[in-house]
């Protein structure tokens, strides 16, 4: 239910870790549950499922591609594998796999990028993924989703595991304020509306809802009242939502850690206009890579904070009059 009480917006856990601990559970749970990882297990947080359940893990060495192309051949026996890897060497390095042997087969397999981004930090653009979910998008078939925050992630991991068919979940590296209450209800292809709003609509994915809830205080303080909307999948889009978005508040501002050209901005603006043309602004990277730095410095170098999504707010106003 959409409200207007203030989030605390506490650091929980980086929603990489969140994942780690939902798959021990899964394992667990159900034992047709296999992983595979690509000698970064400490770091995509699958290593506590290798520890617990060593004959279900297998590590493939630093060959993102082949790590895939097993994943696809264990969802044919019957598995469900979870891939892991940092996002921008599962996407890029294994994309010919994923087409062919995941997406046309139309395979049971679960891919979990990590270190999605720029907020990976210091280690550098080489492994900052800014073009995964235009990417994962581009695949027919795929599911594609990206949590706010731990709760969230744990929610959406296990709605991926219920689901037959090819998931792409983007984690990231650093720890994230935590939105959602435990015991939050997510659907797949469903969107929820965090604070209600007439004025315009504040749409995100993964980090950049929090950042969107504090552009949405601080326009409040303005007089301008602003609706929050996680999007945390972007492929199916809820397309619903984002119609009444569009008809009832007149101005969309999607914001989000990834290159704006390819990304939900651009699927967000193709459905409104089928649907619904409104004012629209978008807050991402644009047209660069990013360089060496702190995860914070990094945001506040490109743009990604509250105070530019505020702005952003302010643009699509000024024009929606």
């Amino acid at each position: 239910m959409a409200a207007k009480a203030k989030f605390e917006l506490k650091l929980g856990p980086a929603t990489r870790e969140a994942f780690g601990a939902t798959l021990v559970e899964l394992g667990r749970e159900n034992k047709d549950i296999v992983v595979v990882d690509a000698d970064l297990s400490k770091s995509t947080m699958t290593y506590g499922f290798s520890k617990e359940f060593p004959e279900r893990f297998f590590t493939c060495g630093i060959a993102e591609a082949n790590m895939v192309a097993i994943a696809s051949g264990l969802a044919a026996a019957g598995k469900i594998p979870f891939a892991a890897s940092f996002s921008a060497f599962l996407m890029t390095k294994g994309f010919e796999q994923l087409r062919v042997t995941v997406a046309y087969p139309n395979f049971n397999v679960k891919l979990v990028g990590t270190h999605s981004g720029i907020s990976i930090g210091e280690d550098g653009p080489s492994q900052m993924s800014v073009e995964d979910l235009a990417l994962a998008c581009s695949l027919p078939g795929f599911t594609v989703i990206a949590p706010a925050d731990g709760v969230a992630t744990s929610a959406l991991v296990r709605a991926a595991t219920a689901m037959v068919g090819p998931v792409f979940i983007r984690t990231g590296r650093v720890k994230v304020p935590v939105v959602y209450a435990a015991g939050q209800q997510f659907e797949v292809g469903k969107a929820i509306e965090l604070i209600e709003g007439s004025d315009v609509t504040l749409m995100a994915h993964g980090l950049m809802v929090a950042e969107s809830i504090r552009a949405a205080e601080t326009l409040e303080a303005e007089g301008i009242s602003a609706r929050v909307v996680d999007m945390h999948t972007i492929k199916p889009l809820d397309r619903e939502a984002i119609h009444r978005a569009a008809a009832e508040t007149g101005a969309i501002v999607v914001s989000e850690e990834h290159l704006v050209d390819g990304g939900l901005g651009v699927r967000v603006a193709q459905a409104v206009a089928e649907l619904h043309p409104c004012v629209m602004e978008f807050v991402g990277i644009r047209n660069t890579y990013a360089e060496s730095g702190t995860p914070d410095g990094l945001l506040d170098k490109y743009g990604l904070r509250a105070p530019e999504v505020a702005a952003a707010a302010r643009r699509a106003l000024a024009r929606k009059k």
